[in-house]
């Protein structure tokens, strides 16, 4: 872990903000944990915001201290308690508070179900579990407050320098343009970014490749997650039972392209801690006019034993 800290660190002018520094950072339950929170945590960590992992009422939290010594609190719904995994909750509830003033308590965000059928329906509610609006929502209250150290722009990498943007290819209907058939710019533009993968020069220009997909909150993973979600939410308001039923599985589809980008979390670390091989030593040449040795001759067999 501390490999990946470096590499964020040298990436970027801002350094990202550090790791928690106590005993528990080194167990491997705390880094499992630490895992299925890194769409939450690398976000706030690349805006400078510390970050840690600690247990709450019912489930785990992230605790994000701010310049002004106030802290924010980012949870699942904790009462009552919910049977689904650490950093995979049903919804996201963020709040600032400050440990001197008990008047300081602020809602930031709240995308938890309500269990009060007669509730007013927040906005928020139709995003869930997902981490993007709810990282947008702490930018915007935070950078109001004046306590966001560094603003990260949309799309700007919190690992390394961004790869070059990909261009999109020309439409059909572009001079020049090759008629073969319907256009699929997004697939277009990621066969694009597979051949820049394969002509990539090092394993840091495959890792930054690597980046444009696992990135935990702009990746395209996460964004195509989004995709999933809000494609089942689109089929649900045809209010027919397949509808219902396409609804269910475009929803297990985003979890589980969710579940892959936690599984790969570290493959970018990974590709860029790759030590390329050495190219093996080239043989000096033959001189032009080297005399031919003559072949060696092969050692005649033994004789065989005759009875």
């Amino acid at each position: 872990m501390a490999a990946d800290e470096a590499n964020a660190t040298d990436a970027r002018a801002a350094p990202i903000a550090p790791l928690p520094d106590y005993r528990d950072v080194n167990m491997p339950w705390w880094q499992e944990l630490w895992r299925r929170h890194a769409h939450i945590t690398t976000p706030l960590r690349a805006r400078g915001l510390p970050c840690d992992i600690e247990f709450g009422l019912s489930a785990y939290i992230v605790r994000v201290s701010l310049p002004d010594d106030s802290y924010l609190i980012i949870s699942p719904p904790q009462e009552p308690s919910s049977d689904r995994p650490p950093g995979d909750p049903e919804g996201w509830i963020a709040t600032r508070e400050h440990p001197d003033d008990q008047t300081l308590f602020e809602v930031l965000y709240d995308s938890a179900p309500s269990d009060d059928p007669g509730a007013r329906r927040r906005s928020e509610a139709r995003h869930g579990g997902s981490a993007q609006p709810l990282i947008e929502a702490i930018d915007l209250r935070l950078a109001q407050l004046g306590l966001l150290p560094h603003p990260v722009l949309p799309h700007e990498s919190p690992h390394v320098n961004p790869a070059q943007p990909t261009p999109m290819p020309p439409s059909r209907d572009t001079p020049g343009a090759p008629d073969r058939g319907p256009t699929y710019v997004y697939g277009d533009a990621l066969r694009d970014l597979t051949d820049r993968l394969n002509a990539a020069e090092s394993h840091a220009d495959a890792a930054a490749l690597l980046h444009q997909i696992l990135e935990p909150t702009d990746g395209l993973l996460a964004q195509l997650g989004e995709f999933f979600e809000a494609a089942g939410e689109k089929a649900k308001e045809a209010e027919e039972d397949d509808g219902f039923d396409l609804s269910y599985d475009l929803a297990d589809a985003a979890a589980e392209i969710r579940s892959l980008g936690e599984v790969l979390h570290v493959a970018e670390d990974r590709m860029r801690a790759l030590t390329p091989l050495a190219p093996a030593p080239r043989l000096p040449s033959t001189p032009a006019r080297a005399p031919s040795l003559p072949p060696r001759a092969l050692p005649s067999a033994p004789p065989r034993h005759t009875r």
